[in-house]
């Protein structure tokens, strides 16, 4: 294999960028470059190593197994020379305050403004910015800089991801509901009482496609009973799965948090006999982070409390 120890930086940014955006045409709208001079970028450090670093399909490009190695270090390279960029640029001159945050739709309703409205008044010439990202993505963009604060999820079934490097804490546990329409035949209104998964086995669920973190869960918690649930709808949306309840179309678990202003008359929201899943919605940043981090994490712990 040919040498590697004079890897460049610039390609090994492009790698990173690439895998990121899930597509060399996304990245090089990112970087203001031309697909061409990125695809260049990728072959070069591709002949270098000796060895393919992504696999081209028609819904974008993924990392080798070999890639991703790769990618997982350029991260970290990149952050390092973020970080070395930031303090020199701060030793020189007062740099203003930046922070990049990025959430998952629910806790983007029901966590963040409240925390980045505080943090705005305590730093009114800050530079915040936010990113809508879904679990289980943006562990990387953490290691890589890109975002300094990740608020992110983890559903029953689905296996940790690995974070070297990242500090990772629980933010808040947020029960799964079992929802019905309102004609329901298990429907009690004005009641939660507890219904087992095996009442519901000739029914249409309403969840994510496949791999998606609630359709995962649900499959962990009917498989414990050996029922293979129908999902007749499939949305990750849970504003289009509470709609989609309300029409009286499928069942659903939802989050305890997405329940709090729903129509009580169109909906029955009910407890799992003898289950208790919950995600669990956790933050993840860098290890000694800076202390514009520090104060949000503190509004944002503040915020769950009062969700609780």
């Amino acid at each position: 294999m040919p040498s590697s120890g004079d890897l460049d930086v610039v390609r090994l940014r492009v790698l990173v960028e690439v895998v990121h955006a899930g597509s060399i045409a996304e990245a090089a709208r990112r970087m203001a470059f031309t697909p061409s001079a990125l695809s260049q970028q990728i072959a070069k450090l591709e002949r270098q190593l000796g060895t393919r670093l992504l696999e081209r399909g028609p819904a974008g490009v993924s990392p080798t197994t070999i890639g991703d190695v790769l990618v997982r270090h350029g991260e970290r390279i990149l952050g390092e020379l973020r970080d070395a960029h930031a303090a020199v640029t701060a030793a020189v001159t007062a740099e203003p305050q930046r922070l990049s945050l990025g959430t998952f739709a629910t806790a983007g309703r029901i966590l963040v403004p409240t925390a980045l409205a505080a943090l705005r008044r305590h730093h009114p010439h800050a530079e915040l910015s936010l990113l809508d990202l879904e679990p289980p993505t943006g562990y990387g963009l953490v290691t890589s800089r890109d975002l300094d604060l990740l608020i992110t999820h983890r559903y029953p079934g689905v296996p940790p991801v690995p974070h070297p490097g990242l500090h990772r804490e629980r933010l808040l546990t947020d029960p799964l509901r079992l929802v019905l329409p309102a004609k329901h035949p298990l429907s009690a209104p004005g009641t939660t009482r507890d219904i087992a998964l095996a009442e519901l086995a000739d029914e249409d669920w309403i969840s994510g496609g496949p791999g998606v973190p609630n359709r995962t869960c649900l499959h962990t918690l009917t498989s414990q009973i050996e029922l293979e649930p129908h999902v007749a709808y499939e949305t990750a949306d849970y504003q289009v799965t509470l709609a989609l309840l309300e029409a009286g179309l499928g069942i659903a678990l939802i989050p305890a948090s997405m329940l709090s202003d729903i129509d009580h008359s169109r909906i029955t929201i009910h407890h799992l006999q003898g289950m208790h899943p919950a995600r669990d919605i956790s933050i993840v940043h860098r290890k000694n982070p800076p202390a514009l981090v520090q104060e949000l994490v503190t509004l944002l712990r503040t915020a769950a409390h009062n969700i609780t």
